[in-house]
C-alpha cells in the first residue's frame, strides 16, 4: 500500500545532499495537501527549506525519490 508523505527539504548552497525531515504520512492526498498548505503559510519568509508531498510505498522509497537528481525540463519555444 502506498501513502502520501510530507517532507521538509533543506539544502545548503554547494551541498549536493539534501537533508530530509519527514513531517507526516497520510492515506489520502486531500489530507496531505491541507496540512502542507497550512505549514507553508506558517513558514517564515526567510526560511530556505521547502515542503513537498511525495507518493511512495514506504518512507525509504519516498526518501530515495526525493534524493534523485532530476534533469531540468526542456522548455519548448511556444512555452517561453
Amino acid at each position: 500500500m502506498s501513502f502520501y508523505y510530507i517532507y521538509k527539504i533543506s539544502q545548503t548552497p554547494g551541498n549536493m545532499i539534501k537533508k530530509l525531515e519527514k513531517i507526516e504520512r497520510f492515506d489520502s492526498y486531500k489530507e496531505a495537501k491541507s496540512l502542507v498548505r497550512r505549514l507553508r503559510n506558517e513558514q517564515p519568509s526567510n526560511e530556505l527549506a521547502t515542503l513537498k508531498i511525495i507518493f511512495a510505498e514506504s518512507e525509504l522509497d519516498a526518501e530515495d525519490k526525493l534524493q534523485e537528481k532530476r534533469e531540468a525540463q526542456i522548455i519548448q519555444e511556444w512555452e517561453k
